[in-house]
């Protein structure tokens, strides 16, 4: 089959794309040891237009990773550090009065740090619901209203989360609204022995490592746009409604199982974040299409945190982990 001059021109646009994700993961992965796995999908995150929160125990470099990242892809990043007291003018701004050397007095808008490119948002959960919902405004719509006035966020603009799953005094579980808004969630597990033996040399040594910058912003949301035109079959298409569909309790598409243990399931939003993510794995890999082996890759990070478990699930020490995995048995 001959392909037309436009079909050509959007291959070699993602062979070259490709190629250079592919020095970016090189590149990061010099700087974080042994979370090859958490580099992908986060990248996956970025190249999909998204957001990520990312869950693991504290020193397992998930703030080196986004530092690494802004800096290998050209970003402006900045990292907020959650706490209860920290109000919505924290992060977003406030307008201060100034006067003039005449005597006049006007409001002025000091810009908070979520006006970057790519936020750190570290222990999102510590803050208070009304400063996780002034966040959740400039997620979703990528700008923030300050006294009636609309400021647009830096583009493109992601938020990287960090939560810690161990450490539950004193925090506020994020709303449903909310962890729907991330892309993925992204579990960050410790380093196996080698990655940890080379990091321990890396580390404590005289020479400093620093990434080099291999994209630059506008590289970055042509890399996005040229993601949404990658073509997606037939069966994959198939494969990403069945399996959102099926996590749904109550409906003719959830099996016995997920009738039995899943509370609620994931809306839509899972759907449109899995033909984004699948597309986004496909040029990670150098391949021109995805398939549904990117679904069942994607289905635990994207379902996960779009799915809560009933009571008889706690009660039968039933996991989502499990139940996602016995979904994506049914696609293949």
């Amino acid at each position: 089959m001959t392909l037309t001059q436009s079909e050509t021109d959007i291959v070699e646009r993602l062979e070259a794309t490709s190629a250079k994700f592919a020095r970016v993961r090189e590149a990061a992965s010099s700087i974080i040891f042994g979370q090859e796995h958490v580099i992908d999908l986060t990248l996956v995150t970025l190249l999909s237009g998204g957001h990520a929160l990312l869950i693991g125990v504290p020193g397992l470099a998930k703030t080196s990773l986004v530092e690494t990242l802004g800096r290998v892809l050209g970003l402006d990043n900045k990292r907020i550090q959650f706490t209860p007291d920290l109000m919505p003018s924290d992060i977003v701004g406030s307008e201060v009065l100034e006067e003039t050397p005449s005597g006049s007095r006007s409001f002025r808008f000091v810009k908070g740090p979520i006006f970057t490119q790519l936020l750190m948002a570290d222990e999102i959960n510590r803050a208070s619901p009304k400063t996780q919902s002034a966040l959740l405004q400039a997620m979703q719509e990528h700008h923030v209203t300050v006294a009636g006035h609309r400021y647009d966020v830096p583009t493109p603009f992601h938020v990287l989360a960090t939560q810690n799953p161990l450490e539950q005094e004193g925090t506020y579980p994020l709303p449903e609204a909310q962890l729907d808004r991330f892309l993925l969630q992204i579990d960050v597990n410790y380093p196996d022995v080698g990655a940890e033996r080379r990091m321990l040399f890396a580390t404590t040594g005289t020479e400093e490592r620093r990434p080099q910058l291999i994209l630059s912003a506008q590289e970055l949301i042509a890399a996005q746009r040229l993601i949404r035109q990658i073509p997606v079959g037939d069966q994959v298409v198939e494969a990403v409604l069945r399996l959102v569909r099926s996590a749904r309790p109550g409906t003719e598409d959830a099996g016995e199982q997920v009738n039995d243990y899943v509370a609620w399931g994931p809306g839509p939003r899972a759907s449109q974040a899995l033909m984004l993510a699948v597309r986004a794995r496909a040029l990670l890999d150098g391949r021109l299409a995805p398939s549904i082996d990117d679904v069942i890759a994607l289905a635990e990070p994207i379902l996960k945190h779009r799915m809560a478990l009933s009571f008889a699930a706690r009660a039968d020490d039933v996991e989502l982990s499990d139940l996602v995995v016995n979904l994506t048995k049914l696609l293949g």
